[in-house]
């Protein structure tokens, strides 16, 4: 049936054409003639009578106006009816030519011209209107939807709602912060004010749903948008950014409810595809390849022309899950190879570079969890000093060619024993670039919290909600900066190609979210006010700070060749005697077992790393490895 509506559709477009030229090409006559076309002339009319209407015709369709659905006019169709109509002008023109019929009057191809584009396209407009005067039935529970930009991303979903009534949505007004459009209408729908009245508006228009129609708009901007929507009783969905819709087409089909990640005001990672060239053809080696960065850094590279990517991780379950992912998903010519083995291991170590010859490391694997280090400061040592070191030795032994750590923001002035073995993790790869400048390219990248990492906050309170509250929160005044999983690694894997043999990189984490705000703009993300769900403060665990920082203050900045990744202007190595008595006292505690030791070693060195001078050179001196 369809097909038949579809063939008598095609067949009724160059009937209304033939006939719309007709009357086009005798009005041009009567029009040129004031109504009194003498007989000489009405010779001169039926000459042509044929012509025309068959010139018009086979040009509508040499630029297939009869394929387009003329329903959805648009400028692009329009535009290819002036262009047919001027083809067929054109023909005409050579015809009369041809015929050398030099008593025809030449303003008749004008006037037939303008009449046959009106009569043309007039007809296929009025189509158009038709379809969009027809009334539309409505069912009374409706979504009443505010749309928040008057651009062309808000234009294309208010086409959309009242092209497609059955799907609910009617949309009711517009707000937008641009004074111009103030009581303007688009498609019949009226801006009704700008986004600082969303609470007002709501409340007034009776609106369930506001949609956040500004894909483009800088991410602080949304940011605050979003929070004074959430603050309604409306549900919110919003229009993912340009770069996330591959069509480039906004529609219904793109909103999505907001997230956690759209209230942190972040603005999108800026990739530079020139500082990944440095992994192409490599053989690539992850350490914690089973954790939330770690495997984010296998998804990641093995898009990214690694010739072999070797997944290390000593949870063996944590390694079968990334392989599985992984290898249905890796291009061709791209070897993933699973490995089993703990980074503190240092003979196992030896022997898998031995082995594989990585020549790009990645040291992921750590013990991150706060509280839990706090209880066991031995083995934070030792998984997260001793095996760092035990790594990069061997990637030393083995002529790797850049090893990067991914450490912590809790490393800066650290006050729990995860931050102080991260920090002694960091000094561990000044001390082997200081003493092999032409060796191995030693850098650490320090970032703060990821969401819906292992032992986030978001988990937990994703979790605390599913069972009803309450939310808990340490303090009220703690701050922490966020970064989703997939930005802070595109970000890491750019820093490899960036700053010297013994620095330490720092992303730029945008601006801190209170973990008390946080909370409660999850509580409105699940649908409920925050009066349904408790929030109760914990206090400060051990090893906690109200704030984390990046940056000591001694150290200072240098900008890098992407925007938003900095290099610390670090301390000097460490001394060559303090550091190798430090590391053999701290394999002797903990071999022992011996918590208290461990601990006592760990202050005593972040005040020795804290009372250091800082220098750009990091290269020992000729003194220092003369100590040696």
């Amino acid at each position: 049936m369809l097909t038949l509506r579809t063939s008598l559709l095609r067949m009724t477009a160059p009937t209304l054409d033939l006939m719309a030229v007709v009357l086009a090409y005798w009005l041009a006559f009567w029009l040129r003639f004031d109504g009194q076309v003498h007989v000489a002339h009405i010779h001169q009319f039926w000459l042509f009578f044929l012509a025309i209407p068959l010139l018009r015709v086979a040009a509508n369709a040499a630029w297939g106006l009869y394929q387009h659905v003329w329903r959805y006019l648009g400028v692009r169709e329009a535009m290819a009816v002036a262009i047919s109509t001027a083809t067929g002008t054109t023909a005409f023109a050579f015809l009369l030519y041809l015929t050398s019929n030099a008593s025809f009057p030449r303003s008749i191809v004008a006037i037939e011209a303008v009449l046959s584009l009106v009569f043309m396209g007039g007809s296929r407009f009025m189509l158009r209107y038709w379809h969009e005067m027809q009334p539309v039935s409505r069912s009374a529970d409706e979504t009443r939807v505010l749309v928040i930009g008057a651009g062309d991303a808000g234009e294309m979903l208010v086409r959309e709602m009242l092209r497609q009534p059955e799907r609910g949505l009617r949309p009711i007004g517009f707000l937008d912060d641009r004074s111009d459009k103030r009581g303007m209408r688009i498609h019949g729908v009226p801006v009704v004010g700008d986004s600082r009245a969303v609470a007002e508006t709501v409340e007034r228009l009776r609106v369930d749903l506001v949609v956040l129609a500004m894909p483009s708009a800088p991410a602080r901007e949304q940011r605050d948008i979003l929070k004074r929507c959430a603050a309604t009783p409306a549900k919110v969905q919003i229009v993912p950014a340009l770069h996330e819709i591959v069509t480039g087409t906004v529609s219904i089909s793109h909103l999505r409810d907001i997230q956690i990640e759209d209230l942190l005001g972040r603005d999108p990672v800026v990739i530079d595809s020139s500082l990944l060239g440095y992994l192409k053809g490599k053989r690539i080696l992850v350490t914690g390849a089973g954790g939330s960065i770690g495997s984010e850094l296998c998804r990641q590279l093995v898009t990214l022309g690694a010739k072999q990517l070797i997944m290390l991780d000593h949870h063996e379950h944590a390694v079968y899950q990334i392989d599985q992912e992984l290898q249905s998903q890796a291009p061709l010519g791209v070897t993933i190879v699973p490995v089993v083995a703990d980074v503190r291991d240092a003979g196992r170590l030896q022997q898998l570079f031995a082995a594989h010859r990585p020549q790009v490391v990645f040291h992921a694997a750590a013990h991150k969890h706060v509280p839990l280090m706090e209880a066991s400061p031995a083995e934070a040592a030792q998984n997260n000093v001793l095996g760092t070191l035990a790594l990069a030795t061997a990637a030393l032994d083995h002529g790797v060619e850049s090893f990067l750590l991914v450490s912590t923001d809790k490393a800066v002035r650290p006050t729990s024993i995860m931050g102080k073995t991260k920090r002694l993790a960091e000094l561990t790869l000044q001390d082997l670039a200081g003493r092999h400048p032409d060796g191995t390219k030693f850098l650490a990248v320090r970032f703060g919290n990821v969401l819906g990492s292992r032992g986030s906050v978001v988990p937990l309170f994703r979790s605390q909600l599913a069972k009803g509250g309450p939310l808990t929160v340490t303090h009220a005044e703690m701050t922490r900066y966020f970064m989703t999983i997939p930005e802070a690694v595109t970000l890491v894997l750019q820093t490899g190609a960036l700053g010297r043999s013994g620095e330490v990189l720092m992303l730029d984490m945008g601006e801190p979210v209170r973990i008390l705000d946080l909370a409660r703009n999850m509580i409105k993300l699940s649908g409920l006010r925050e009066d349904d769900v408790e929030i109760v403060f914990t206090g400060m665990r051990p090893g906690e700070k109200l704030y984390e920082e990046l940056l000591v203050t001694t150290e200072g900045t240098r900008p890098t060749e992407h925007p938003q990744v900095f290099a610390a202007r670090a301390p000097k190595p460490p001394d060559a005697r303090w550091w190798y008595d430090l590391v053999a006292r701290l394999r002797e505690a903990v071999a022992c077992h011996s918590d208290e030791a461990v601990r006592s070693l760990l202050d005593g060195a972040i005040a020795q790393d804290q009372s250091r001078p800082p220098t750009q050179d990091l290269t020992r001196t000729a003194r220092q490895e003369e100590a040696l």
